[in-house]
């Protein structure tokens, strides 16, 4: 396919989203400018987008432009704290700065709640748009609970834009709001036997260490479900997890999963095998005191039935019996 025609087929498809195409500015010579990478980049997400917003315009939707404020967050989140502040939506808001909102999202009627729609899919452009000021495009359609989740779990899904962990959370977020597995399955395009998987990771670590660590992109199943194996046999897991996340302000996500399974590689305290028994002091047939031997160090308890004035006796003579003590102990000459 010629240039050319490559153009002509992608203003095809942006005149169908009601949007403008691009304008490809010459080119000279055979090196491209960046000014039509920048093109090209939006082109590759058309493409990618192409054949599910089709179908859902197909099906007698269409495209309305709405104020952000209008659009309430998804019922159930799929991607960690942060995902839409900030740096994290900076180059959507320079894509869509320069070219416009190429690719609509989806919304659906919110009848019974206090804003007029909820958002489907398409929150990263929907927080860039709030972010700018200006109105979200966005595909309406009727859509009940299920299928909503569905699609909102097929987008990100299908571009592959969740790390592992946050399908994992997504998954478990769903389960906990009463969806069925077959629901959720269609969500993260999974199989049963790997949604259990999902799930028992997700359970096994509290969302709180889960947050604090971050998507960790590069971090596969594997990886995390090691992780959560030995974080469910430790007994101190989230105190040493939290304890050293907090010491680390790293912000790469993929080296805070690093800081936290060395933390849970760290020796785990054991009692003391060889400890000895604690014993008693006897006086007249009395137990006047126990001594125990933790490793902090051995300790006297005295009983209820010692008077204070006995321990303040034995206060005054500790520095004459220490005194006594070393002088036994020392080679005769």
């Amino acid at each position: 396919m010629s240039r050319k025609d490559s153009r002509g087929m992608f203003a095809n498809v942006l005149g169908g989203l009601d949007q403008p195409a691009p304008s490809v500015a010459p080119v000279a010579g055979r090196t491209p400018s960046p000014h039509l990478m920048k093109v090209a980049a939006g082109v590759r997400q058309i493409q990618e987008k192409g054949e599910a917003l089709d179908q859902l315009l197909k099906d007698g939707d269409h495209i309305i432009e709405v104020d952000p404020s209008e659009v309430a967050p998804s019922a159930i989140p799929d991607r960690f704290d942060g995902a839409y502040e900030g740096s994290a939506i900076e180059a959507i808001k320079e894509s869509i700065k320069e070219r416009g909102q190429i690719v609509p999202g989806l919304v659906r009627p919110l009848k019974d709640g206090s804003k007029p729609y909820q958002i489907v899919f398409g929150r990263r452009r929907l927080a860039a748009a709030a972010a700018l000021g200006i109105k979200f495009r966005a595909i309406l359609r009727e859509l009940p609970d299920e299928e909503a989740i569905v699609r909102q779990g097929e987008e990100n899904t299908n571009r592959n834009d969740l790390s592992f962990i946050e399908k994992c959370v997504f998954a478990l977020a769903q389960e906990e709001a009463g969806y069925r597995r077959d629901t959720i399955c269609a969500s993260l395009s999974t199989k049963k036997s790997h949604l259990s998987e999902m799930l028992k990771i997700a359970s096994a670590v509290p969302r709180a260490i889960l947050f604090a660590i971050g998507p960790a992109p590069e971090v596969g199943r594997r990886r995390w479900l090691a992780f959560a194996e030995t974080f469910s046999i430790r007994q101190d897991a989230a105190e040493r997890v939290s304890g050293r996340l907090a010491d680390h302000s790293q912000p790469d996500t993929n080296l805070r999963f690093q800081v936290a399974s060395m933390a849970l590689q760290d020796k785990a305290p054991v009692a003391n095998e060889t400890e000895a028994a604690p014993s008693e002091i006897k006086a007249n047939g009395f137990v006047l005191a126990t001594v125990s031997y933790p490793s902090s160090g051995p300790r006297i308890s005295f009983t209820k039935a010692v008077p204070a004035e006995f321990v303040d006796f034995l206060n005054t003579r500790m520095e004459a019996l220490h005194s006594e003590f070393v002088r036994s102990t020392q080679p005769k000459q």
